[in-house]
């Protein structure tokens, strides 16, 4: 009877060092991370109303805010593939190669700055640079205004958007409408569930793979509620990656700011699906979500790590994969005699 007791008691021990242990980690993830919010985020001078949302989501998925009527938004952010369009560079007006790899959408509403080089303010000022890119839509602001005033139904939306104007059909409303659907688009996780409380949300492995990233200081630039996209850091901060990785002619952040200390530097990669958006880097060069953890951890950390150790944090960036708001394909509106025509050569 006293040994059954011992053990009874020795087992009820190590559980409560366990839990303790379990809620340390806990209390230290969250002083780095953030669950995400249960509800959609506010966004700054721009109220997100039901009737904008779905003005957004219509103008997210229309082609025809390009100049040659073939690419959308959810080209080169396709929402069935991770808010990226899965390949190294996007594909554009003409089928010119863009300069950079897609980041994804998902979540985007949480970046402190959009594109790699943080050169957008926020989604509103983001949703704008595509439409006029060469390389990307190829479109202007007059010709997308002239597209949307061609039809009634989009007339009606954007009055219903933005009642208080008396013109409400602007490039400016048009991005503001595409940033309030964006902002809905929040993929809850196994994480956040675990951040919250819930001890059986992540598995040993993937707790084990917390530990190792904040233990080597992945957690440094990939913090926030977003995991990243919270600052600007060197890429190769210790040791450079070969000219593949990182393309000698891309000096990130430095084309925004021509100062030299941001020559190579770029904004931290949010990780929330970061296993669903392969290939990696702004190169998008790296197709294998491990080989880009020690990649990473060599060239920012100095660390060799080991295959262990990233299949460990591999298997935490797996609970960072979450459930993507339900995506039913919008009915657009019809063109009229009135409507641009498409232009541009499409080869």
């Amino acid at each position: 009877m006293k040994l059954f007791h011992l053990m009874t008691a020795t087992a009820l021990s190590l559980s409560l060092a366990g839990a303790a242990t379990a809620n340390e980690l806990r209390n230290d993830a969250l002083d780095l991370f953030a669950p995400l919010p249960s509800t959609t985020p506010a966004v700054k001078d721009n109220p997100i109303t039901p009737a904008k949302i779905d003005l957004g989501k219509a103008l997210f998925f229309d082609p025809r805010m390009s100049a040659s009527g073939v690419f959308s938004c959810n080209s080169c952010h396709n929402l069935a593939t991770g808010g990226d369009d899965n390949m190294p560079t996007s594909i554009g007006h003409g089928w010119q190669k863009g300069p950079r790899n897609s980041p994804t959408v998902l979540n985007s509403v949480f970046n402190e700055a959009q594109f790699w080089d943080g050169r957008a303010e926020d989604l509103r000022e983001q949703a704008k640079g595509p439409v006029q890119a060469g390389v990307e839509m190829a479109n202007t602001p007059e010709n997308v205004v002239a597209t949307l005033n061609s039809m009634p139904q989009y007339v009606d939306w954007f009055k219903a958007s933005f009642p208080d104007e008396a013109d409400p059909v602007t490039f400016d409303n048009f991005a503001k409408a595409i940033e309030a659907y964006e902002a809905t688009l929040i993929t809850p996780a196994p994480f956040d569930s675990w951040l919250n409380g819930d001890d059986a949300a992540l598995n040993e492995m993937q707790t084990a793979g917390l530990e190792l990233f904040v233990e080597k200081g992945c957690a440094s630039c990939h913090n926030g509620i977003n995991l990243g996209g919270t600052g600007y850091y060197p890429f190769g901060l210790i040791e450079k990656p070969g000219a593949d990785i990182l393309p000698e002619g891309d000096k990130g952040r430095f084309a925004v700011t021509e100062t030299a200390d941001d020559e190579y530097v770029f904004r931290a990669s949010p990780l929330r699906n970061i296993d669903q958006t392969a290939p990696y880097f702004h190169s998008g060069i790296v197709w294998d979500l491990k080989v880009a953890v020690q990649v990473m951890g060599e060239s920012q950390l100095g660390e060799d790590l080991s295959d262990d150790e990233a299949d460990k944090i591999v298997a935490f960036l797996g609970s960072l994969t979450g459930e993507l708001p339900e995506v039913v394909y919008p009915i657009l509106p019809a063109e009229t005699a009135d409507t641009p025509r498409p232009t541009g050569e499409v080869k």
